[in-house]
């Protein structure tokens, strides 16, 4: 065997672990954000859970307010609907961007129910509502910490899926950059949603 055959099959080795390290690197960093979902999931749901309960709640102080009631059920399903898509498709920017905006509806009409909570005096009183809103606020609070682990899996799938020389493998096996899932985007939205029962 010659030297230059040697040499090639050595560079060829070299090439195809490479190939293969790269290739299992964003497999695990994909199953990484999948598993930073799961642990949002867990928390959305338990919120999607609290919302029908708060609203059921709040209906005997809030008969003539039906439509921001409806509007918050609403609100709650659309962004149920896009988390069940998101679960089925971690990863996948395009559901992970409607997840955010179903999000962003459904903080809105809780603001608007917590608001209009502040002129029924016996509404703020009701035992129950303060419970499930503090759970509703700790529930909150959890969200906002998985969403942050999630970020950072997503950032570093996109940092190493976009990097060269890993870039040509990502391009080669299909993997495309994943979003990030930013609650909010202007400085109105980043305002939290405030729960004073």
């Amino acid at each position: 065997m010659s030297v230059q055959t040697i040499v090639f099959i050595t560079l060829l080795a070299m090439l195809i672990f490479w190939a293969v390290g790269a290739y299992n690197r964003l497999v695990r960093l994909k199953n990484t954000i999948a598993n930073a979902f799961g642990q949002i999931d867990v928390q959305l749901k338990r919120r999607y859970d609290l919302i029908p309960n708060l609203v059921e709640a709040a209906k005997k102080y809030l008969q003539h307010e039906q439509a921001t009631l409806e509007a918050v059920i609403a609100a709650r399903n659309q962004a149920r609907s896009a988390s069940d898509t998101v679960r089925s498709r971690p990863g996948k920017a395009d559901a992970v961007i409607a997840l955010a905006a179903a999000e962003q509806t459904l903080d809105s009409s809780l603001g608007r129910l917590f608001a209009l909570a502040e002129a029924y005096p016996d509404l703020k009183a009701d035992q129950t509502i303060r419970e499930l809103s503090e759970e509703l606020t700790s529930t909150e609070n959890k969200v906002g910490f998985s969403r942050q682990a999630y970020n950072d899996a997503v950032l570093d799938y996109n940092n190493a899926q976009g990097q060269f020389p890993a870039l040509l493998i990502a391009r080669l096996f299909g993997f495309a950059p994943s979003a990030m899932l930013q609650a909010t985007e202007s400085a109105v939205e980043r305002q939290a949603v405030r729960i004073q029962m």
